[in-house]
This record gives C-alpha cells, structure tokens and sequence, in this order.
C-alpha cells in the first residue's frame, strides 16, 4: 500500500499536512534565540518538522505502507539545500564552493538524517512553489506571528 503525503512548509517553522480526503492538520515549533533566528533556518526547520511528522504518520497505520512524501516550500533556498547542495558539502567536509563552512549546517544535518530515515520507508521529493500557492502554510505562520 503507498501511503501518499503532501506537506506545504513555510519560514515561522510550520508544517501543513494535506491529505486526499479529511481535514488537513498543522504544526509548528519555535524557534530558539540562539544561535539567531533568521528565515532560512525557520525554512529548514518547517521541513525538519514536515519529515518529523511523516515518519510519525509511517508509525501510525499497521499495514507498513510505503511512504511517497512530497514537501513544497517557497523557500528555493530549503528546497536547493534538501535536494542538491547538502549532497555536495557532504562530499566537501561541510565547506561551501567558497571554502567556508557551510551556514545552518546543524539544522540540515539534522534533516539530512531525518530524510535518510524515510527515504528508507519511501520516497520524499522537495518542490519549490511560488508564495502565491503556498496560501494555506502562509496563513497559519500569519496566525502564529499575530499571536507572538
């Protein structure tokens, strides 16, 4: 059995799940204040959050589907990062194409790790959207940003 999974994911850390048939559901976490919270690390810890949550969805049914998540962010950076570059500074030590060490290199480690563990289980794809379609996670992050 394929167990489909559509996450939309945006920078105040939310994760949005999307199912077929049903309600969707949110998360979110908060951000610590150190080391300094910027956009790309709230990017990369919305999909830390998204892949957290589709491991925890694998657990749930009895019938050990395989997995087929796709995460959308209109974050090109988070999306490059999941998809292309962490593969290359893993081959370089962690060092960017100008010998620097590359910047949020524990958050995507972290979901480096997170994605090898449900590629086991599946497959998982990152698909950058244009912020005009990614309304649904946009507007929870609104809603969390108006209540801080």
């Amino acid at each position: 059995m394929v167990y489909n999974i559509e996450i939309y994911t945006d920078g105040a850390a939310v994760a949005v799940f999307v199912p077929k048939w049903g309600r969707h559901t949110w998360f979110s976490k908060e951000l610590p204040s150190y080391p300094a919270p910027t956009s790309q690390r709230a990017e990369i810890t919305a999909i830390i959050i998204a892949l957290e949550e589709a491991l925890e969805k694998f657990r749930e049914p009895r019938s050990n589907p395989y997995l087929d998540v796709t995460i959308y962010s209109d974050s090109k950076y988070a999306v490059e990062c999941m998809s292309n570059w962490v593969y290359k500074w893993v081959r370089n030590g962690w060092t960017n194409a100008a010998g620097n060490e590359v910047a949020n290199r524990d958050l995507i480690e972290e979901a480096s790790d997170l994605d090898d563990r449900l590629r086991a289980e599946g497959d998982v794809k990152y698909v950058w959207i244009p912020r005009e379609k990614n309304q649904l996670a946009d507007g929870y992050c609104n809603d969390i940003l108006d209540e801080q």
